[in-house]
C-alpha cells in the first residue's frame, strides 16, 4: 500500500491529468486524438497496479507485509484454520489478488458508467476524457478497502474470477495475434510487388523459417523436461496434440483453394500462430500438479505450513519463465489495444473499435500559438467502445492477477498452495479455440462467398 500511495507522484507531476476532456497535454506531447490519450492514461492505471502487484510479490517486500494492521496477525477469519496457517507464506499471493481485485473493480465500475456513450456530446464523455486526479483518488480508495476485505472465502471465488476473465483474455491476445499475422504479411507482400520483391521474400522466408525453428525446438524441450518414457502421460499427449494441430493449420494455410480465396495468406501467420499455440502449451504443462512432471513446479508450494517453515527459510519465490514471457505479452497486447485499431474491419467491428468519421478524415487541428493539445475527435461519434475498452481492461486485470501468481491457489485446508489442474486445461482450450479462429480467418471467405473479407 506504501508503495501504491508513493505512485501518486508520478501523476501529479502531469498538469493535464487533472483537467477535464479534451485536456491540455504537456508541451513537449504531440497534438493527439483525445480518444488515444483517454486509452493510454487508462492503460498507465492498469500497468501502475500491475507495477505495485510486482513490487508486493518481491520476497524483501513480501516479508514486511504481515506488519499491515489485520493483514496477517489476526487476519485469518477462515474458521478452523486459526494457528494452522502460516499467514507469510501467503503474504504475496493475497496482496497481489488484492491489488488486482481494486483495478478490476474501478474498470468494471467505469465500464457500468460508460454504457451506451455515443459522442463526446455526451455528459459521460467528459468523465471519460478527463478528472484523471480524481480518477486515481478512487482507485487509491478502492485499493486501500481492498487490503481490509476478509479472507473468507474471498481468495477462492476470486480464484474463479480470475480463471473465466483470464480465458477470455487470452482469447483477446489471440485475435490481435491472428490480426497482427495478417496485416505484417500483407504488408510485406504488398511492398514486395512494390519495390525489391527478392528482399522481401528474403525477409520473409527468415522470419518464418526463424519461427518454426524456434517452434521445433520448444517442442523437443517440452518432451525432454516434461516427459518421461514410461509416464508423464497427460503431458505427452497435450505436446503431441497441439503439435499435430499446429501441422494441420500450417498445411491448410498454403492449400491452392485457401489460397486462392486468400492471395496473402500463408506459412508466416501460421508459424506465428504456432509459435504462440507452444508457449500456451509450455505456460499450460508448467501448471501440471506432479513434481516429477513438471520441473519448474515451484519448490515452497508443498511446504508452506506452519510446520514446514523455519526460521530464515526464503518465501515462496512467485517468479518462473512462463510468467516472465506472458507478462511481456501481456504488456505488448494491452498497449496495442490503447493506440491503434486494426487494419481490419471484421476485426474492429468485433473488438468494437470502429473508426469514426472525425478519425477517418486523418485531420488534426491545427496548434495555436504552438500549444499542443489534445483534440476532441468524437463529436460526431466515438472512435471506440468505452464499455468495452475497459471490459478488456478489466479482463486484463485478471489476467495479470493470475500471471503473477502462476494460477496457483490455497488448498482446501488453507495449508499449502497448489497448481490445480483447472489452470492447466484452461489453458490448453484456450490453445484450441486460438487455432479454429485462425482456421476460421482461413475457411471463411470459402464458406461464406457472399461475404467481403478482403
Amino acid at each position: 500500500m506504501g508503495a501504491c500511495l508513493g505512485v501518486c507522484s508520478l501523476l501529479s507531476c502531469v498538469s493535464c491529468l487533472c483537467g477535464s476532456a479534451p485536456c491540455l497535454l504537456c508541451g513537449c506531447c504531440p497534438s493527439t486524438r483525445n480518444s488515444t490519450i483517454t486509452r493510454l492514461c487508462f492503460t498507465l492505471f492498469l500497468f501502475l497496479g500491475t507495477l505495485v502487484s510486482i513490487i508486493m510479490i518481491i520476497p524483501g517486500v513480501e516479508a514486511e507485509l504481515h506488519k499491515l494492521p489485520g493483514f496477517c496477525e489476526g487476519g485469518a477469519s477462515i474458521i478452523g484454520t486459526e494457528g494452522k496457517v502460516n499467514c507469510k507464506s501467503f503474504l504475496g499471493h493475497k496482496s497481489v489478488y488484492r491489488m488486482c481485485f481494486a483495478t478490476a473493480a474501478f474498470f468494471f465500475l467505469f465500464a457500468l458508467m460508460m454504457m451506451c456513450v455515443r459522442s463526446s456530446k455526451d455528459p459521460r464523455a467528459s468523465i471519460q476524457n478527463g478528472f484523471w486526479f480524481f480518477k486515481f483518488l478512487i482507485l487509491i480508495g478502492i485499493t486501500v478497502g481492498a487490503f481490509y476485505i476478509p479472507d473468507g472465502s474471498f481468495t477462492s471465488v476470486w480464484f474463479y474470477f480470475g480463471v473465466v476473465g483470464s480465458f477470455h483474455f487470452i482469447l483477446i491476445q489471440l485475435i490481435l495475434l491472428i490480426d497482427f499475422a495478417h496485416s505484417w504479411s500483407q504488408i510485406w507482400l504488398h511492398n514486395a510487388d512494390e519495390g525489391s520483391a527478392k528482399s522481401w521474400y528474403a525477409a520473409l522466408f527468415f522470419f518464418t523459417f526463424l519461427f518454426y525453428a524456434v517452434s521445433i525446438a520448444a517442442v523437443v524441450l517440452l518432451y525432454v523436461y516434461y516427459t518421461k518414457p514410461d509416464d508423464c502421460t497427460e503431458n505427452k499427449v497435450l505436446i503431441s496434440l497441439n503439435l499435430i494441430f499446429c501441422i494441420m493449420v500450417s498445411v491448410l494455410s498454403v492449400l491452392p483453394k485457401i489460397q486462392d480465396a486468400q492471395p496473402h495468406s500463408g506459412l508466416l501467420q501460421a508459424s506465428i500462430i504456432t509459435l504462440y499455440t507452444m508457449f500456451v502449451t509450455w505456460s499450460a504443462l508448467a501448471n501440471v500438479p506432479r513434481k516429477d512432471c513438471n520441473p519448474t513446479l515451484l519448490v515452497r508450494v508443498e511446504n508452506n505450513s506452519t510446520a514446514g517453515v523455519t526460521a530464515g527459510e526464503p518465501l515462496t519465490q512467485w517468479w518462473d519463465a512462463p510468467s516472465i514471457v506472458g507478462l511481456v505479452i501481456f504488456v505488448l497486447c494491452t498497449l496495442f489495444i490503447s493506440i491503434r485499431s486494426s487494419d481490419h474491419a471484421q476485426v474492429n467491428k468485433m473488438m468494437l473499435t470502429e473508426e469514426s468519421p472525425g478519425m477517418l478524415s486523418g485531420d488534426s487541428p491545427t496548434l495555436e500559438d504552438g500549444v499542443h493539445r489534445a483534440y476532441d475527435n468524437e463529436q460526431d461519434g466515438v472512435s471506440y467502445n468505452y464499455t468495452f475498452f475497459h471490459i478488456c481492461l478489466f479482463l486484463a486485470s485478471l489476467y495479470i492477477m493470475m500471471t503473477l501468481t502462476n494460477w496457483y491457489r490455497p488448498d482446501e485446508h488453507h495449508q499449502k498452495l497448489t497448481s490445480p489442474w483447472t489452470a492447466v486445461w484452461v489453458k490448453i482450450s484456450s490453445s484450441w479455440t486460438g487455432l479454429l479462429l485462425y482456421v476460421w480467418t482461413l475457411i471463411a471467405p470459402i464458406v461464406l462467398p457472399d461475404r467481403d473479407f478482403s
